[in-house]
């Protein structure tokens, strides 16, 4: 970025969050994930980590409950407010409210305080909602997943907010797959530069 090299450390960091700090999304969700889909999520990341060009002294590992407790470790002393942090939150929050309708990104964000968890969604400046609360009491109960329609984006957030926002979400998410597939199918049509034309190659 910007012609400076890529920490490494930091870049195995990031993998940590899209795998193990993911899980214990899903778990703070309600979600149940078996350990046999845990280790293979984990085992993927482990090669995204490798074709990253990561060294093997900051590879992560095939284990996901030694990933999780490393990550546990690092995370507390990584993880800091500063003020960076809250305007990139800000920016963010921000984005999805112009994004999506304001239910549905009420109830995104709840989700994301849920699956964050209030110590790290304070700190990292994500608002309180009243929908966080329906969020929590689904979670609690591991009712989530069988229950979308009618929980946390559902049912819960329509008591809130008057509409059922999971599925207007449904409906954007459509969207954006009718997108993606439009993309794919006329990428041979594409006028922006690819990648190895980037980098000067002609792989």
């Amino acid at each position: 970025m910007w012609g400076e090299p890529v920490s490494q450390k930091y870049t195995t960091g990031a993998a940590c969050v899209f795998s193990v700090q993911v899980l214990e999304a899903m778990r703070n969700l309600g979600i149940t994930v078996s350990k046999q889909d845990a280790h293979g999520f984990m085992c993927a990341w482990h090669y995204v980590n490798h074709y990253l060009g990561t060294p093997d002294k900051w590879l992560l590992p095939k284990d996901v409950d030694l990933v999780d407790r490393l990550w546990r470790i690092e995370r507390e002393k990584e993880w800091r407010r500063s003020e960076d942090c809250l305007f990139m939150t800000d920016q963010a929050v921000k984005f999805y409210r112009g994004l999506l309708p304001p239910a549905v990104s009420d109830a995104f964000i709840a989700v994301t305080r849920v699956g964050l968890g209030d110590h790290y969604a304070d700190m990292a400046g994500v608002p309180r909602s009243p929908i966080d609360f329906a969020a929590k009491g689904l979670s609690a109960g591991h009712k989530l997943a069988s229950g979308l329609g009618s929980g946390l984006l559902g049912g819960g957030a329509k008591k809130v907010t008057g509409v059922n926002p999971y599925e207007e979400a449904v409906g954007i998410a459509a969207k954006g797959y009718n997108e993606v597939v439009r993309f794919a199918i006329t990428h041979d049509q594409d006028d922006q530069p690819q990648m190895h034309q980037e980098l000067g190659d002609n792989r």
